[in-house]
């Protein structure tokens, strides 16, 4: 037996076209041919359940090798195979029309899972590394005879007698001179590690050494041998292929150390599991988090058939939960995806709207069966539980009866819990519940000691999404404002009916103006005297609540950079009713200066604000002073 003929494709520069365009993702060709072979031989696994194949199956295997002499990659398995006949339908037919289109639309293409995915093309991804490739199979069918197909990179082929005399297929690599990488074993290890690590049939490359016991030596101690081994890579029943019932806490964790060998143990996971209207398994993990999350990102893996594809699940997962880790498997998603694929696909938005529900219902769960415990994790989940509020509609609707909020001494409440707190003693004048936060307590306790001696609850919102979870409560909340315990003294961040007056006459109060204003050098500080109760500092320096906030979102990189670049600009507040202000007016006019400077530097320290030149000079005027 033996043909020759050319591959039905209307051109002749589709094998050029495959370089070209898919080197940079030349790797994926391992990926291809191994699913394939695995795929081989998961039917015929399938059809002798049916009953339609009653021959021997034997173990099933694929396996890898690599030959760095010859040059050459084979990958054999002991599948299906292929008759002569089923060489030409699925080889030498390359499944679309118009290649010269192709050509045009995909000229520019950087993304090879597309063009793969688009087109059928999984086995011709062999000619990215290969000059020449064989194949060699023996169909299962009776009284089949072997055959072998050769492919030089043209569209030219010739197919003849095989070699096999075992049911399967083993394809064999002739690496070109660009690609001579790929005889490394080390580098094919890698990628089979990457793409097959939980294959569902066993995938094997070359042999390992274990340590094997042999017998004890005449000190009793036991003595152990090198042994050679199949080098198996993968595991072919990873946790999210089973039922939730059938595993334990260990098995989850062990399992999250095989992905993540050194993180430390998530906190807990969800297991998913669903098909309708789409199929989908996986588990997902919450991580302990550091403040740096965006550095946690593209933890999950995405498989089709235990395949991985990426770890770039953006648009599968909704943008909050990219902090999870974890792997999400489904059949629905093409092994060679795309991201415009994932961005159009209805199957994919339905996933996202799954994983969000499935994630909501989970914390909800936790929280009403173990309160006390989920405080205790809030630290680690709280950032996700905001994070999603910010950024999802309908996470928010659900997460705001399960989201805390924590004060500064380290009590949590729910929203409604915090509200009911409050609202008695922080509503101002207008019937607005003013909630009072420290982002900073060591640095802020002076303004925290303040609101608490009116006994006012001050909140700790201090992670990095805590700037935009601020603006979110107030537009959600009704009739609630939030402002920074240190944006001002107690009594105007909650403004009552009542006002304490002033003692000062208006020429003192001028005189007390004009004379902080001459020692205040530094642009962007205004001055105001007012009265506020004598127990209250005497000079305080604040910035507006909301060019604050703006500006920390600016830092946030919150859209708001044009915020970031207007200059500071503080209000330096002076309590007309206490004592050191009345000091400073009776004080000789040549120490007035040196202690309205005093008292200003003492405000600017109690914001961490005097530093340098500044802190030396207040520091040497108080020795001087005391």
């Amino acid at each position: 037996m033996k043909e020759k003929g050319s591959i039905s494709i209307h051109t002749e520069n589709i094998f050029p076209i495959i370089k070209k365009f898919l080197y940079s993702d030349n790797e994926i060709f391992l990926r291809e041919l191994v699913s394939n072979a695995v795929d081989a031989v998961q039917k015929i696994k399938r059809l002798a359940a049916l009953g339609q194949f009653n021959g021997e199956i034997g173990e099933p295997l694929v396996e890898v090798a690599v030959n760095k002499e010859a040059k050459t990659i084979t990958i054999s398995d002991n599948g299906l195979g292929m008759t002569a006949d089923e060489i030409k339908k699925y080889i030498n037919q390359v499944a679309f029309s118009g290649a010269s289109e192709f050509v045009e639309k995909f000229k520019d293409a950087k993304d090879a899972n597309e063009i793969i995915g688009k087109f059928g093309l999984g086995f011709y991804s062999a000619f990215m590394v290969a000059d020449l490739v064989e194949i060699d199979t023996l169909s299962y069918q009776e009284n089949a005879e072997p055959a072998k197909w050769v492919c030089d990179g043209s569209t030219e082929f010739e197919i003849s007698e095989g070699s096999r005399s075992t049911r399967g297929t083993t394809i064999t690599l002739h690496i070109n001179a660009d690609s001579e990488e790929f005889l490394e074993s080390f580098k094919l290890q890698e990628i089979l590690d990457k793409y097959g690590k939980f294959l569902p049939i066993p995938i094997q490359f070359g042999t390992k050494s274990i340590q094997e016991e042999d017998g004890k030596d005449a000190d009793g101690k036991t003595q152990y041998k090198s042994v050679e081994v199949p080098n198996i890579i993968n595991t072919t029943s990873p946790i999210w292929t089973k039922s939730p019932t059938d595993l334990t806490d260990n098995d989850y964790l062990d399992f999250y150390k095989q992905l993540y060998p050194f993180a430390e143990d998530p906190l807990f996971w969800i297991h998913l599991n669903v098909d309708y209207p789409f199929n989908l398994t996986g588990v997902l993990y919450f991580p302990k988090l550091k403040d740096d999350f965006d550095f946690q990102r593209n933890k999950i893996k995405l498989f089709s058939r235990q395949v991985f594809i990426t770890d770039e699940v953006k648009d599968i997962v909704p943008e909050f939960l990219m902090l999870l880790h974890g792997v999400i498997d489904s059949p629905d998603i093409p092994l060679n995806v795309s991201r415009s694929f994932l961005q159009a696909d209805s199957n994919v938005k339905k996933i996202n709207n799954y994983i969000t529900k499935k994630v909501a219902d989970k914390l909800d769960e936790l929280f009403k069966k173990d309160r006390k415990a989920y405080e205790d994790k809030w630290n680690d989940i709280g950032l996700f539980v905001k994070y999603g509020m910010v950024s999802e509609e309908k996470f928010y609707e659900k997460a705001k009866d399960f989201a805390l909020v924590e004060n500064t001494e380290n009590v949590f409440f729910t929203l409604n819990e915090y509200k009911d707190k409050v609202s008695p003693l922080q509503t101002d004048k207008n019937g607005n519940v003013v909630y009072l936060y420290a982002t900073d307590p060591t640095t802020q306790d002076t303004f925290i000691q303040s609101a608490k001696k009116k006994d006012y609850d001050v909140l700790l919102l201090n992670t990095p999404i805590d700037t935009h979870f601020v603006n979110q409560m107030e537009q959600k909340l009704e009739k609630t404002l939030l402002k920074r315990v240190d944006s001002g003294l107690a009594d105007k961040l909650i403004e009552k009916d009542e006002k304490t007056e002033s003692v000062l006459s208006e020429e003192e109060s001028g005189k007390i103006k004009a004379l902080f204003e001459k020692v205040i050098t530094k642009p962007g500080y205004t001055v105001e005297v007012e009265g506020y109760h004598p127990e209250e500092l005497p000079v305080t320096v604040s910035m507006d609540e909301f060019m604050r906030r703006m500006k920390d979102m600016a830092k946030m990189g919150g859209g708001m950079s044009f915020y970031g670049q207007m200059p500071d600009s503080y209000k330096v507040s002076i309590n007309g009713n206490h004592k050191l202000i009345s000091k400073i007016l009776s004080a000789k006019e040549q120490d007035q200066e040196k202690l309205a400077q005093q008292a200003v530097d003492l405000a600017l320290l109690a914001q961490g604000m005097l530093k340098g030149p500044e802190l030396t000079a207040f520091v040497s005027r108080s020795v001087e002073l005391i």
